[in-house]
Order: structure tokens, then C-alpha cells, then sequence
């Protein structure tokens, strides 16, 4: 009996120590496997979370593709735009002078890390150089010369970069602030008329026939420069002009725009046959401001709590839209790296601390940038 007794009491030690073993196993392997998703979360970028969607880009400087930046956008994105390096100022100073190291130190990068580069821009208002439109006697040049000067401009840049930019913002923000005009009037429009328009991406066609070409522009969603806007893509698209695309500067903030108004403008571009990017996204703390001032007494720049919790709800919008129109949008791109340097720091108010991106002053990852990328566990909405 005693007998019996024992080896009962050696059965039941047995069998809980296999359960326990067993238990041990279990949670072991379930902390081995929540561990590898962690770390496999921790290797992924935008770029990889976006992989079955678009590109995700960034503008960026030379002093941006070295040391810890460097090192996050090679791990974060998978397309740069280089920020101002490629506007014809800077590019093309004088009539018969070229800067290439700024441009081409770009280029170099994306070619080695295996990035898809956009070119900005070839055609501005601003940032052009003012010898572009002055004859030799100091006044205006004539249709013929400034055309002539566009097309050598874009005949030496376009094809130096031809064999890794994939896109060129050819035009950049032609359409007036004044509610009552289409066109700005720009030098370009005052010496050239809206021929200039045309002949801009004729040009860097002929100069790269392969390259994607796009007509870019901000307050691209508000409902009366959107119409505008289209007006002028209409003008393009009738006078035959090889128009590819229309890129969105997405300067926007907690404001705005809403859902329905970033909705409705797509489904109007993409009426168009265009491709769209979502070329120069930033996510501003304050209102839509286009003059430059001074900060105003007593105006915080504090990145509170509340704030943060706006900003957080807004980007979470906008990507889940951009999500639902992944057959047209064909690249989303940052306007600059991390909040430790913005434009919007000192654009439109010199002095101001802006906050408006998914990296910190620390380049790590803020709580925006978590709700940007936690669709994959969520239901995506239908397209409209």
C-alpha cells in the first residue's frame, strides 16, 4: 500500500513538473517570438512599412547624408529630394557657370545606398539667378532669349542626373496667391507669356525622355487654388505638354486641411490622369501664415501635450487617406529630416520652434510617427 502510495505521489510530481516544463516552454517561446517582432520592428523603416504603397522620400542638404542623419535616412526612406542644391540659383549661378559638387554629392549618395532620387526644381520664380532675365545692358532679355536660356539650363542639368532621378518638378508654384489671377506673374509669365509653361517641360522631355515629369505647387488642397491649379493642368494637358504628374506641397498643420477637402482634391487630380506625390509633407504646430514677421510678445513655441495629441490624430489622417489612394499616389516625401532643423523654424516667424515631423530633436522616433505605421493591424477603408 505504502508502495502504491509512492508511486502515485511520483506520478503526480512527474506530471506537474511536464506541465511546468511545458508552461516554461510555452511562455519561452512566446517571449522569443514578441522579442523577434520587436527587434524585426525596430529594423523596419517607413520605407518597409510602406513597401506595398509608395515611396517614402525626404528632402535633404549635404550637411544631411553624413553621421546620424545619414544613418537614418538610409534606415527610414527610400527616395531623397535634394532641398535647394537643385534650384538654378545654386546650380547654374551665372550665364556660363555651373556649381555641381552640392548637386552631385546628392546624387553620389543616393546611388550608393540604393535610394530613387526626385530632381527640384528646374523651372521657379524664386531662387533663379537674376542673370536668367537680363540682357547685356542691364534690362530685360526677349521671349526668344529667355526660352533659349530655359532650354540650355535644362539641357546641362536634366541629363547629368538622368541615369538616378526618376522625376523632376519641372514647374514649381506658377499659380498666384491673388484669388482673382491663374498665373503668377512672374518674370517668366511677364517676358514669355504661359508659352514658358509648355516649353519648360517640352524641354526636359527632350533632355530626358525617360524621366517622370510633374508640375508642383502648394495650398494644392484648398478649394479655390486647387481650381486654380487644375486650370493650369488643364492649359498643359491641351496644349500637349508632357505632364506626367502634379506634386502636392503638404506644408499643411493641425489646422487643415480636413479629410473631406484632402479627398475631394485627389479624386479631382487623379480625374486628370495624373500621377500624384505628396512632394514636401510637414505638419505645422500653427496656422497657415505666408508673410514673413517678428514673434509677437508672449507667443509660446512650447510643443505641449496637447499639441502633440493634434499632431499625432492629423498625421494619422492624412497617411490613412494616402493609404486609400495608393493606386495614384506614387510617393510621399518629408520636407526635411527631424524637428532638430525644419524651414518652419524660422518661415514664416523668425525665432519660432516648430515641431512638425515624425523624428524629434534626437532623431528618434516621436508618437506620430508610431500611429503612421500601426495600419498593419487595422482594417484599411475602401477607396471612394
Amino acid at each position: 500500500m505504502n508502495s502504491l502510495k509512492i508511486f502515485k505521489k511520483s506520478v503526480f510530481i512527474l506530471a506537474i513538473a511536464a506541465a511546468f516544463t511545458a508552461c516554461k516552454s510555452n511562455t519561452d517561446s512566446e517571449e522569443k517570438e514578441v522579442k523577434a517582432q520587436t527587434e524585426d520592428s525596430s529594423e523596419m523603416g517607413l520605407k518597409d512599412y510602406y513597401e506595398d504603397y509608395f515611396p517614402m522620400g525626404v528632402a535633404v542638404a549635404p550637411n544631411s547624408v553624413k553621421g546620424k542623419s545619414a544613418e537614418l535616412i538610409k534606415k527610414e526612406y527610400n527616395s531623397i529630394t535634394p532641398e535647394n542644391v537643385m534650384k538654378m540659383g545654386p546650380i547654374h549661378p551665372e550665364k556660363d557657370k555651373f556649381y555641381w559638387e552640392d548637386a552631385d554629392l546628392l546624387a553620389e549618395f543616393a546611388k550608393e545606398n540604393n535610394l530613387k532620387m526626385r530632381g527640384h526644381a528646374l523651372v521657379w520664380h524664386q531662387q533663379t539667378g537674376g542673370w536668367i532675365f537680363e540682357n547685356e545692358n542691364g534690362g530685360k532679355v526677349n521671349k526668344e532669349e529667355l526660352l533659349k536660356r530655359m532650354k540650355n539650363h535644362i539641357d546641362s542639368v536634366v541629363p547629368r542626373y538622368s541615369d538616378i532621378i526618376y522625376a523632376w518638378d519641372v514647374v514649381n508654384e506658377a499659380v498666384a496667391d491673388d484669388s482673382t489671377k491663374v498665373y503668377r506673374e512672374s518674370e517668366w509669365l511677364k517676358i514669355a507669356g504661359k508659352d514658358f509653361l509648355v516649353k519648360a517641360f517640352e524641354y526636359a522631355h527632350e533632355a530626358d525622355p525617360n524621366v517622370k515629369l510633374f508640375y508642383n505647387d502648394y495650398n494644392a488642397i484648398i478649394p479655390e487654388k486647387r481650381d486654380r491649379i487644375i486650370e493650369l493642368l488643364k492649359y498643359l494637358q491641351e496644349n500637349n505638354a508632357p505632364i506626367d504628374g502634379v506634386g502636392i506641397q503638404a506644408h499643411w498643420s493641425i489646422h487643415g486641411p480636413s479629410e473631406e477637402e484632402l479627398r475631394e482634391a485627389l479624386d479631382l487630380y487623379s480625374a486628370l490622369g495624373l500621377e500624384i506625390q505628396i512632394t514636401e509633407l510637414d505638419v505645422s504646430l500653427y496656422p497657415w501664415e505666408k508673410e514673413r514677421r517678428e514673434l509677437k510678445e508672449g507667443e509660446s513655441d512650447e510643443f505641449t501635450p496637447e499639441l502633440e495629441q493634434k499632431q499625432i490624430e492629423v498625421y494619422d489622417m492624412f497617411f490613412r487617406v494616402f493609404r486609400d489612394y495608393k493606386d495614384v499616389i506614387t510617393g510621399v516625401t518629408f520636407w526635411n529630416i527631424s524637428d532638430r532643423y525644419s524651414w518652419l523654424d524660422t518661415y514664416p516667424v523668425a525665432g519660432r520652434k516648430n515641431y512638425p515631423l515624425l523624428f524629434d530633436e534626437n532623431f528618434e522616433r516621436k508618437k506620430a510617427y508610431e500611429k503612421v505605421v500601426e495600419f498593419e493591424t487595422q482594417p484599411e477603408t475602401k477607396t471612394p
